[in-house]
């Protein structure tokens, strides 16, 4: 029986907000995160909406059928489906594997009434050269694993909000197949442990079948995503050649989320263990090569910078940025399911949502201090620190001090990993994770 697709409705709406437009629809994304089961709700809807199935057109560029396809090919294939004097909807899923793509892109929007939704698994689809051709005719839409809200779904749990004794609106999270009843907290632990990779839901979690699941998805990307790419540039130009040094920089990496890091400090660390590539070689990685193997684990979306803020000078700092990685359940798979860290987890977990709602995030700077997270979202500005508990007097007044001395009336919050007493914290707006995960849009 065929499996009944989730649906995402955040990114579905976002996409109808551009249906029939003239832009061209650009879904990016790490593998797996559900970006080929958006574009088959998105056809779910048009035909539930009276859209005729000869106006529909769904390629699959991963699928042996397109195996070796070219521009010229793909316009033929297009062409050949073509409903004269009808809108075609084309929905073209990792089309990054077709070669000089943009071309047949651009002759579609002149030769066809079309509406295009695309696909890409890695930051390459719209780099340079491929953007400047398409001349800002496209939206991207990047798309992440699952949200808090959205693996409760997933899972087949419901949030229900409840009035507590004192008059405060909570929620808890009841499991819709034996009506057992959990607070967020007791599901954000599950969220943490194993992540958000839509295909969890398709399986019994546990760490067995999670641990299957993740491997094969790293190992689909870096496959996938990092060396064949590079393998189809010229050998003169390839950069991507050591296994053994990649695997070092993704451990680097998920290891030190949330921490300051440099291109320098990785390339010492390696330096500091030793061999990279089972004793064929000793020599310190180059800044340039580091650089190189970082930029193809970013923009295969397995992790993300972001960039240093200096609050007072309202300027971008070139040092010193800190990395997250797309996925907890990822980075357990990686180093091992150690509990460890819960802070660190916490902050990765904070800045992909911020992402989700559509902030752009950056680390802030203030004077010596440092605030975890700036959000700016078009004139809104948002400044957060995110900690594991805010019971010791401490850990307070180290997450108040940075928020006391920016001196300007954008709202402050700080998000707590453990239950809050009180809703505010000298002033400062104080919320518990699982509640601020939850929080409506």
């Amino acid at each position: 029986m065929k499996r009944s697709l989730h649906r995402r409705e955040t990114y579905l709406r976002t996409l109808s907000t551009y249906m029939d437009t003239d832009l061209i629809k650009i879904i990016t994304g790490i593998r797996r995160c559900g970006k080929s089961s958006l574009l088959k709700l998105m056809v779910q809807d048009l035909r539930e909406n009276g859209i005729p199935e000869d106006q529909i057109l769904e390629m699959n560029f991963e699928s042996h059928t397109f195996s070796g396809m070219n521009a010229e090919g793909l316009y033929r294939y297009v062409a050949s489906h073509e409903v004269k004097d009808k809108r075609m909807y084309l929905f073209l899923d990792e089309l990054q594997r077709v070669e000089n793509w943009p071309e047949a892109i651009n002759s579609f929007q002149v030769d066809f009434d079309c509406d295009i939704y695309i696909t890409g698994s890695n930051a390459y689809l719209l780099s340079g050269e491929f953007s400047t051709y398409l001349s800002g005719r496209y939206v991207e839409i990047e798309m992440l694993p699952l949200s808090f809200s959205e693996f409760i779904r997933f899972q087949g749990y419901v949030r229900e909000m409840y009035t507590t004794p004192s008059g405060e609106e909570k929620s808890r999270i009841r499991r819709k197949s034996d009506n057992e009843v959990f607070t967020p907290l007791d599901i954000l632990n599950t969220y943490l442990r194993y992540g958000g990779m839509p295909a969890i839901s398709s399986i019994k979690i546990s760490q067995e079948h999670v641990l299957t699941l993740l491997d094969g998805i790293y190992s689909t990307v870096v496959l996938k995503d990092i060396f064949e790419r590079d393998e189809r540039r010229r050998p003169a130009v390839r950069q991507i050649t050591d296994p053994f040094l990649l695997k070092k920089i993704v451990l680097f990496l998920a290891d030190n989320i949330g921490n300051p890091t440099s291109l320098h400090s990785i390339g010492k660390m390696i330096a500091a263990e030793g061999d990279v590539d089972e004793g064929k070689r000793k020599n310190h990685p180059a800044v340039n090569t580091v650089k190189a193997y970082v930029g193809a684990l970013l923009d295969s979306f397995v992790f993300y910078e972001v960039k240093r803020f200096d609050i007072k000078g309202k300027e971008h700092l070139k040092t010193q940025g800190k990395y997250y990685i797309v996925d907890p359940g990822l980075r357990n798979f990686l180093l091992g399911f150690t509990g460890r860290d819960v802070g660190r987890v916490l902050e990765n977990v904070v800045f992909l949502e911020l992402r989700r709602r559509g902030y752009d995030v950056a680390v802030g700077k203030m004077g010596s201090l440092e605030v975890d997270f700036v959000a700016r979202r078009g004139e809104e500005v948002l400044y957060i620190q995110v900690t594991q508990s805010m019971v010791e007097e401490s850990t307070r007044e180290r997450e108040l001090a940075p928020l006391r001395k920016i001196q300007n009336g954008y709202p402050k919050l700080i998000i707590s990993g453990t239950p809050v007493l009180s809703g505010t914290e000298d002033g400062f707006s104080v919320k518990e994770v699982s509640e601020w995960l939850l929080e409506e849009e």
